[in-house]
């Protein structure tokens, strides 16, 4: 299970999970306690001024106006400087420390498209998509790019989050302290399945975080092809394609396999050829009534997990 967005944490905030969630959360306090402070101060005077100095007769006249104080607007004025000032370094000083990572960090691309995210770990020639897995207690620096638009990867107990862009690279670093499943979010409006492009990140102990490379990444071995293919369309169809018939991006998955459907290409058979086609050559036959917008999933998916997905597909009546 994820760790709750509310469970283990504060008021405010989720449960902390990187070396500088601590400090980003005390820089906010201070920030909202002194607002508080201030704007009490501010309303008391006032309600106190204007209660004092009300007008008490209808006839009655200023008799004496201040015009200037030196000491008044030298406090009105170095205070707040001195406030900022100290927020501007204390807050410079904790963004230096989230976008210097380490040198010895460890390298993860991400690459995000609509509507899922893919972590390519370049030193094992893993890939996964929608898990994020990191050992804990070690740096971890993301090269991000995007395929289309621009997307936002936001972990919230690891108070990190940077966008994701088309021809370009951006990177954001953390290191995790605690081992758990944390939720990742897409931060940035990118399309109208922008709220289920979720993720998870999940932080193992070094032990196994080693044993998870050595297995090849996640294991899929004992797994039945209908369940390998649920899972892949958790994390790689669920934003356009719904199982129950409601309507999304793409056609419905339920009741698909064996049904007349009409495309581009004039009436096709939803067969196993048929779909495996849809998955690798998207273009080829289009839907009527959907638009051209689907990925190829040409070495992205392993023969077997397409084998998997259209397993599914046919349990889908």
């Amino acid at each position: 299970m994820n760790e709750g967005l509310m469970k283990n944490g504060s008021f405010w905030m989720p449960s902390q999970a990187s070396t500088f969630a601590p400090g980003i959360d005390v820089l906010y306090d201070f920030i909202f306690w002194l607002s508080v402070v201030l704007f009490v101060g501010i309303f008391v005077v006032t309600a106190y001024f204007i209660i004092k100095y009300r007008r008490k007769t209808d006839d009655q006249l200023a008799v004496a106006q201040i015009i200037h104080n030196d000491a008044l607007e030298l406090t009105w004025t170095l205070i707040p400087l001195g406030l900022v000032m100290l927020l501007f370094v204390w807050g410079f000083n904790s963004y230096l420390g989230m976008t210097v990572p380490p040198s010895d960090a460890m390298d993860i691309k991400v690459t995000s498209k609509k509507w899922n995210w893919q972590f390519d770990y370049p030193e094992k020639k893993i890939t996964t998509f929608g898990d994020l897995t990191v050992p804990v207690d070690t740096p971890i620096r993301l090269v991000m790019s995007s395929q289309d638009v621009i997307h936002s990867f936001f972990v919230p107990n690891l108070r990190i989050k940077q966008d994701s862009m088309p021809n370009r690279y951006t990177t954001v670093w953390f290191q995790a302290t605690k081992v758990g499943r944390f939720q990742i979010f897409c931060a940035e409006y990118c399309g109208d399945a922008h709220s289920d492009m979720l993720g998870n990140l999940i932080v193992l102990s070094k032990k196994d975080y080693e044993k998870w490379l050595d297995n090849g990444g996640p294991s899929t071995a004992g797994m039945s092809l209908t369940d390998l293919g649920q899972r892949v369309y958790q994390t790689q169809c669920s934003a356009c394609h719904s199982i129950d018939n409601s309507p999304k991006t793409g056609p419905t998955f339920k009741g698909l396999y064996g049904k007349l459907t009409q495309t581009s290409a004039g009436a096709v058979k939803a067969d196993e050829n048929y779909l495996r086609e849809s998955i690798v050559d998207p273009m080829a036959k289009i839907v009527t009534g959907y638009p051209a917008g689907m990925i190829t999933f040409a070495g992205i998916l392993k023969d077997r997990e397409i084998d998997g997905v259209i397993e599914y597909i046919k349990t889908l009546k």
